[in-house]
């Protein structure tokens, strides 16, 4: 692992965190976590990056990747996206037909809105555009909710490894980030729940 982020740090630039985040937004198993922490980490320390550039191209993988997903799935239907999933190829991206079906149960129970909920929801972030297309959301209401999901969450990575810079060595900061992330990840989606009951309740009352 050490190893893996001493190459990220010697090669990273905005185009690089673009593709590497396409495809941790597809079924590639490349977490986040190794990608937009270490880069605000990495800009804390020299100044070559922008924090507000890594989160902007992050965001900007993240879509490309979540419509590649979601185009898939609408177009070749459910029948090959379980099929690929329960393939050796689909294996070896850890996928299973269990997997595909926890986020489809999840985007069915909570809807479209579900979209940017699961941008925050370890497991099924980055798996949540399939669900989308196999639904054929809305394609402009799908990019919208996922470019906020997954910018929010990059910009929680984006500030635990600039905090990270101050306190920890590089060596140190990948297992903290991972321990912090998803503590935070699991918090923002308790307020923004919170924060959709709000909006409920006063919509309820509105209409009383």
């Amino acid at each position: 692992m050490s190893s893996l982020i001493s190459w990220f740090f010697n090669h990273i630039n905005y185009w690089v965190i673009t593709l590497l985040m396409t495809l941790e937004s597809t079924v590639v198993p490349v977490p986040s976590e190794l990608v937009v922490a270490p880069a605000a980490y990495k800009a804390a320390e020299d100044g070559e990056l922008s924090v507000f550039l890594i989160i902007l191209f992050a965001t900007l993988g993240a879509d490309l990747g979540a419509t590649i997903n979601y185009v898939v799935a609408r177009y070749l239907g459910r029948p090959v996206v379980y099929a690929f999933a329960n393939s050796r190829l689909g294996r070896l991206c850890l996928l299973n037909d269990k997997k595909i079906q926890k986020t489809e149960d999840y985007f069915n129970e909570h809807g479209a809105v579900g979209t940017l909920i699961g941008r925050l929801v370890p497991g099924i972030r980055h798996l949540i555009s399939i669900p989308a297309g196999l639904a054929q959301m809305n394609y402009s209401r799908f990019l919208l909710y996922t470019t906020i999901g997954a910018g929010v969450w990059n910009i929680i990575l984006a500030a635990l490894g600039y905090y990270m810079q101050s306190v920890l060595p590089q060596d140190q900061m990948l297992t903290a980030v991972e321990q912090y992330s998803h503590e935070i990840g699991l918090a923002m989606l308790g307020l923004f729940l919170l924060f959709i009951v709000y909006l409920v309740y006063k919509e309820h009352r509105k209409k009383k």
